[in-house]
Parts: structure tokens; C-alpha cells; sequence
């Protein structure tokens, strides 16, 4: 299972006001010095930013908008042919643009007036009960920084591709916003950080790596399969398991590589059914006897 902070690069703010990005080793930008430094200059204006006001604006350069266009031209097509369709009428009644970087104020204002969500900026992780917290008051907390200009159709980090392209798109679905909310509520009335880590895995394999059938074929509505090229050329080769609560809750799994287990809904109705219901009842209790369900109990 995750551990939080794995996702993220580290952010430190220095004692002269200035920010640094964490990158590791094995980042394509690690050894470019323009690239992190800008990287330091997206997440200061995330961190100086009033968290009850909007977020705040970012000048995008040409190179970071051509790799939004480069990175949305080419996921569009995959979208075709795997998202599931309730994503792509989410898709289509949002209307992000592809010819340039949309500001986090503008996805915010679009998806308020289709689901009533909004988007804040985070300068990178933030802590679990703080992020679903925000879910299940409608908003999002997104980085705001592009993946490095060399690997347009790769981050190994969620950056504003994956947090608007994947979730703002299923955001203006209603019943994909629906359920995103309902676990974000769910943390408030969980006590134990157990109860709450359950939900967030059963997150995990739903709205963010979830497949449904779909008219005989298998289809993508997770965001993190759908905004990212790699992972919709892999997914219809992994393993594909029926929902099953308890094991998603927890089943280990590498964030770093392709999901080699995907858990399949039957319908979208079907996901309501048995993730929505999870989310809107699950409390400290049922979370343990979740986690800790034997074969001959199940």
C-alpha cells in the first residue's frame, strides 16, 4: 500500500524565503538546473497563496504549454478509444482547452457551474486527512507545475496533467463527482488513521486506476490510467479482478510502475452500489472488520 509522501516530491522552504523541489535521482528533470528551479518557483506561489482565496495564477512558458499540447493531443486519442463513456461526457461538458495550460481559477469556475467543485493549489503532498477533507467539501487540491519539456507523455509524479486532464474531467460528471465527494466525507467521521488509509485504497482502485465494462469491452474512468499514455497502452493487459472492498483496502501495490491488478465494475451502477455505498457508511468499525476479514468470513 502507498505511504504518503511517496508521490510527491519533496518541498522545503528555506530560511531566505526561497523554495526548493525535491527531485530524485531517477527524475527526468534531476539534472536540469532551469527545470527545478522553476519548480521552486510554481510551488512558492502555491505556499504564499491565501488558502481561502483562489488559487493562484501562473505565467506558463512556451515550452510548458507545448507540452500541454503535446500531452493532450495525444491522450485524446486513447480517450477515444478507452475511457469509459460517463468520463467523456464529463469530458465534453467541461471543455478544458488543449492549445494552452488552463489556470487552476478556470477549471474551478467551469466545474462549479456543471458539479459545484472547485480546484485549490498545493505546492506538492498534502496530508491525507487534509486532502480527502477538502473532497468532501468540493475541492480539489492540485499541483499547478508541467512534467519535464524531454518526456511529455510521462511524469512520475501527479503534475496539472494528470490532477486536471484526469480528475477535473471526471469531476464534471456528476456521478463520478459524486462518489469523489462521498469518500472525501467519509474521512470526517473516521477516527482511526487505519479507517481512513482503507478508504483512501479503496480510492485508489476506483477513481484513480478503476475499469468498467462497457458494451463488451473493458474501460478506463480511473484518472490516473487516463491521464497518462503509458498506462492506457498497459492496462488492458493486466489482471482484472471483480470489486472486492476488502482486498483493495489491502492488497500491496508499487506506485512507481504500471497497476499489474486492475478491479473491474460490472456498470456504473454497480460501482455506486458497492464503492458509493462503502463511502457513505464505512465508519471506524466497519473499516476494521473490512481490513481484517479471512477467507472464511468473507
Amino acid at each position: 500500500m502507498v505511504e504518503d509522501g511517496q508521490l510527491y516530491s519533496p518541498v522545503t522552504r528555506h530560511a531566505d524565503g526561497s523554495v526548493e523541489v525535491h527531485l530524485g535521482a531517477d527524475h527526468p528533470g534531476f539534472t536540469d538546473v532551469t527545470y527545478r528551479a522553476r519548480r521552486g518557483e510554481i510551488a512558492a506561489l502555491a505556499i504564499a497563496a491565501d488558502p481561502d482565496g483562489p488559487p493562484p495564477l501562473v505565467d506558463y512558458t512556451d515550452a510548458e504549454m507545448e507540452v500541454w499540447r503535446i500531452a493532450c493531443g495525444e491522450l485524446a486519442a486513447k480517450h477515444d478509444a478507452s475511457a469509459h463513456s460517463e468520463y467523456l461526457r464529463g469530458k465534453d461538458a467541461l471543455r478544458l482547452p488543449i492549445d494552452r495550460v488552463p489556470q487552476l481559477t478556470e477549471v474551478g469556475a467551469r466545474l462549479r457551474a456543471l458539479t459545484g467543485w472547485t480546484y485549490a493549489a498545493a505546492p506538492g503532498l498534502v496530508p491525507l486527512r487534509e486532502f480527502y477533507g477538502a473532497l468532501g467539501r468540493r475541492v480539489f487540491h492540485s499541483t499547478q507545475y508541467l512534467r519535464h519539456p524531454s518526456q511529455p507523455l510521462y511524469t512520475p509524479e501527479p503534475d496539472i496533467i494528470h490532477e486536471v486532464v484526469g480528475h477535473a474531467n471526471q469531476l464534471a460528471s456528476p456521478r463520478f463527482a459524486r462518489l469523489t465527494e462521498a469518500a472525501g466525507r467519509a474521512t470526517s467521521r473516521l477516527e482511526t488513521d487505519a479507517a481512513v488509509k482503507a478508504v483512501a485504497d479503496v480510492f485508489w482502485f476506483t477513481m484513480e486506476f478503476g475499469v468498467m465494462r462497457e458494451l463488451g469491452d473493458v474501460k478506463a474512468y480511473g484518472a490516473g490510467i487516463l491521464s497518462s499514455f503509458g498506462e492506457m497502452e498497459a492496462y488492458r493487459h493486466m489482471e482484472f479482478r471483480p470489486l472486492d472492498l476488502h482486498v483493495m483496502a489491502t492488497i500491496p501495490y508499487d506506485i512507481t510502475t504500471y497497476q499489474p491488478v486492475l478491479f473491474c465494475a460490472d456498470s456504473l451502477d454497480q460501482l455506486e452500489n458497492v464503492v458509493g455505498e462503502f463511502f457513505d457508511t464505512v465508519d471506524d468499525d466497519a473499516a476494521d472488520r473490512l481490513l481484517h476479514l479471512t477467507p472464511a468470513g468473507r
